[in-house]
This record gives structure tokens, C-alpha cells and sequence, in this order.
């Protein structure tokens, strides 16, 4: 009988990409990777804001130090890039497998498939960008251009940090709340939906509005994670989104020191959002119609252990073959068959130390100084 042939799995299932999975692992490692980035985010700002008191930087409403909108911008960048080592170390530590197959089912992120995703969202989000620029708000406030003194440095970093903090978010949601749940179920549905909702309660709670877009972002974006094979399409779709929101608000006065999140939008700028999620995923779409990247790997098999060696193999030090000791006779001839041996007593005639003496009767020992008696038989 043949054997079954290995379980493709899909990128939400990955979790069971480890002969050493076990059903505690996604929980355990859900747990580590919730303490450990508030440790690592706290620790973060715990140095910086005593690094920022010992230079009598200027102390803002909330008591901690304020650095200014462009070092305070990057701060926050950073500490929420800190969840990207987090989680690889979680895949690797916890989940007893490669840290790269949260990347993707190919065991690591396909950077040139990344960089196509790329080039797919910048000018159809360039373009939802501008026209939010062109609908009628009744809050809306004048604004004014921050001059490239500083809009330049802060553009600069903006390119650094910005995809690390959108690649952590799509590693701790896309990548390893997907994958845990994965673990689990086998419909893909079951692990996005709570992403979804956990990633807009992450955003905080603003509007209706602007919580049902956060959700739909991270539905589409984990869709099209598993419909791939990889977060890639989910990073560059959130990287492009970001970097044009925090570019507009560090071109504006004042821009960056807002607090206004995706989660506080108004329904008009969540239609030209949506829109925009509509089209980048009709042109993922249509580059995985052109290229398909790989989508399921095989299930890991147990490897069965190994048969013992043979005597040779195990110990090649000792000959293969050993010589023959000769037989302790010469064998009988051909048709012979020897008699066994009866212990009893030695007939009278057969007696050769006292053959005058009947049967059973001991010789006399010999007189002292017999030489004759001391003489070898």
C-alpha cells in the first residue's frame, strides 16, 4: 500500500510547518508576544524619556519628555517596529520552526514579489491621496505648507521607520495572530475575522466610520496574504498607505504633533479609502494571475527512526569474517555413530595400577624411600 501523499498547507496554517508543533505552542507564543512588546515598547521609552530628562528636554502634559513632532514621530516608529524581532523570535523559540515561514510559505519574504506590490499601490493610493484633498469637510482647517526645513528631515525618516512600523503591524496581526488561529482551523475565515477586529481595536476607538475601514483593511489585507502565500501584498498595501498619510501630515504645520488616527475618520474619507483597498486588490489580483507565487507548501512528514546497522557497519574496526578454529577431533567416518560415554567403574581386567587386586580393593600405599613407586607412568 502506497502512503498518503503530505497535506498542503496554506499560509494561515503554517503554524503545523514543524514535526515538533503542539496544540499549546500558538497560545504560548500569543502570550510571548503580547509581554514581550510591551516590555520591549516600555523599555524603549523608559530610556529615551531618561535619556531626554538628563538633557532638560522640555516636559509635556502627560509628564513624559517632548522631543519635538519629528523625534517623537520616530520614537513612536520605532516602538512599535520593537514587535518585528518580537514575533520572529516567538516563530523560532515557541513554534519550534524556521522564523522565515511567517514571511511567507516559502520560508522567507519574496522581495521581488514585495517590490511589485509596491509599485502596485503607490499611484492608485497616490491618487485615492490626492483626491481626499478635493471633498468638502465641514471641520475642516486651514493649512499650511511647513517649508522643507521641515518637511525634508522629516521625510527622511518617514522613509526609514515607516515601513518597519507597517511591516511589525502586518507581522504581529497578518502574520502571527493569523497563523496561531490557523493552527487550529482550517478555514481561513476563522483566522482573519479576529486579526481584523483586534488590529481596529489596536487603532483605538474614533468613529463608526473609521473602525468598519480599519477592520475591511485588515480583512483585504489578510486575504490577499492567504490568497498569496505571504504578507508581502499586506505590507506594501499598508507601507504606501502610511508613509502618504504621515508624508501630508509632516508637510502640514504642525501635522505631525495631531493625535488623529485612521480609526477617527469621517464616512467620506473612508469611501475614497475603500476605493482605493478595492483597486490595489484588483491589481494584486491580476500580477498573481501573471506570476502565482507559491500559495501551499507540504506538511512536514516525521522522519521514521533509523534501522540499526549491521555488525560490520557499526564497527568497521573488526574484520568482516572471522577464521574457523579447527575441531577439537577429527570427525567420525561417514556412517559411524559414536557410542556415549557412561561414567562406571574400571573392569578388574582393564586396570593397570594393581592388576592382581580385585575389583574395588585399593593398593597398599608404597614404602617410604620406593623410588620405583615416585617413577612417572
Amino acid at each position: 500500500m502506497t502512503n498518503p501523499l503530505p497535506e498542503l498547507l496554506p499560509y494561515h496554517r503554517m503554524a503545523r510547518a514543524s514535526v515538533r508543533h503542539r496544540w499549546w505552542r500558538p497560545l504560548l507564543g500569543t502570550g510571548f508576544v503580547v509581554v514581550a512588546c510591551v516590555v520591549v515598547a516600555g523599555l524603549l521609552y523608559g530610556v529615551v524619556d531618561a535619556l531626554g530628562a538628563a538633557k532638560r528636554y522640555p516636559e509635556g502634559p502627560d509628564g513624559t519628555v517632548e522631543f519635538g513632532p519629528v523625534t517623537g514621530t520616530a520614537l513612536d516608529l520605532l516602538a512599535i517596529a520593537s514587535a518585528l524581532p518580537v514575533v520572529l523570535l516567538a516563530v523560532r523559540w515557541i513554534g519550534r520552526r524556521p522564523a522565515g515561514t511567517v514571511s511567507s510559505v516559502t520560508g522567507g519574504l519574496r522581495w521581488r514579489w514585495l517590490g511589485l506590490c509596491v509599485l502596485a499601490a503607490l499611484p492608485i493610493l497616490a491618487v485615492t491621496t490626492g483626491a481626499m484633498f478635493l471633498l468638502p469637510m465641514d471641520d475642516a482647517e486651514p493649512t499650511r505648507w511647513a517649508g522643507w526645513e521641515v518637511f525634508g528631515p522629516a521625510l527622511a525618516m518617514l522613509v526609514v521607520l515607516v515601513p518597519l512600523q507597517a511591516a511589525a503591524e502586518e507581522y504581529v496581526f497578518r502574520g502571527w495572530l493569523t497563523q496561531a488561529v490557523g493552527g487550529f482551523l482550517r478555514s481561513p475565515w476563522w483566522a482573519l475575522v479576529p486579526q481584523a477586529v483586534l488590529f481596529a481595536a489596536a487603532h483605538g476607538w474614533g468613529t463608526p466610520w473609521g473602525f468598519a475601514d480599519l477592520t475591511v483593511f485588515a480583512i483585504v489585507a489578510g486575504w490577499l496574504t492567504v490568497r498569496t502565500g505571504g504578507l508581502e501584498a499586506a505590507i506594501g498595501l499598508h507601507a504606501v498607505n502610511n508613509l502618504l498619510a504621515f508624508g501630508v501630515s509632516a508637510a502640514i504645520v504642525d501635522g505631525l504633533k495631531t493625535d488623529d488616527t485612521a480609526a477617527d475618520a469621517p464616512w467620506q474619507l473612508v469611501a475614497v479609502d475603500l476605493t482605493g483597498i478595492a483597486l490595489y486588490t484588483a491589481a494584486v489580483l491580476w500580477l498573481a494571475r501573471r506570476r502565482t507565487p507559491t500559495r501551499t507548501v507540504p506538511a512536514p512528514v516525521p522522519v521514521p527512526p533509523p534501522l540499526p546497522l549491521p555488525f560490520s557497519a557499526a564497527y568497521p574496526q573488526f574484520p568482516a569474517s572471522y577464521p574457523q578454529f579447527p575441531a577439537a577431533h577429527p570427525p567420525f567416518p561417514a556412517g559411524h555413530v559414536p557410542l556415549p560415554y557412561v561414567p562406571g567403574p574400571v573392569p578388574h581386567g582393564s586396570r593397570t595400577d594393581a592388576p592382581d587386586l580385585p575389583p574395588g580393593a585399593t593398593p597398599a600405599a608404597p614404602p617410604p624411600g620406593d623410588d620405583a613407586a615416585r617413577t612417572p607412568r
